[in-house]
């Protein structure tokens, strides 16, 4: 086969793409055009074992085997989870569990506000007065859900 004739063949098409695809996952984040690279190199090998294999016939093995591809890599990454360095990284919520806050509206009847970063968040709690300081040990929904810290208010000059 002449080189002319390879480019021009279904082989080197989904040779191609399984390269694009596989360029495309490297310079994109995320995980997934690497199963669309392997379908396609796999297609590509079908064309190299049968020739005379219809475009509908490929384009309906690309699409087997990228369910495929993808069905075993959600095994895979179900069964082996990437651990992170930081798991709580996109969890505001469980970041703030520990946090020693200021209450800026008293807690009274277990409800008031606390500050939190530049904003303030309600809060429930026992009883704290406005100033006090209290530990987050809890998020229900929006709501902190606070203990007394037991440092000292800050001082007013």
């Amino acid at each position: 086969m002449t080189l002319a004739a390879f480019v021009a063949s279904p082989i080197a098409w989904w040779l191609a793409a399984a390269v694009l695809f596989g360029v495309g996952e490297i310079a994109l984040p995320g995980v997934f055009l690497i199963f669309l690279a392997i379908a396609a190199a796999i297609t590509g090998i079908a064309a190299i074992a049968l020739p005379d294999l219809p475009l509908a016939g490929q384009l309906v093995s690309f699409a087997v085997w990228s369910g495929v591809a993808v069905a075993i890599g959600k095994r895979w990454y179900r069964d082996y989870p990437v651990e992170s360095a930081d798991p709580k990284l996109n969890d505001r919520s469980a970041r703030l569990i520990g946090e020693v806050v200021v209450v800026s509206d008293p807690i009274i009847d277990g409800a008031g506000r606390v500050r939190i970063g530049d904003g303030t968040w309600p809060a429930h709690g026992p009883d704290l007065p406005t100033g006090a300081h209290a530990r987050i040990i809890g998020i229900a929904g929006s709501t902190a859900i606070v203990e007394p810290a037991g440092l000292s208010p800050p001082q007013r000059a």
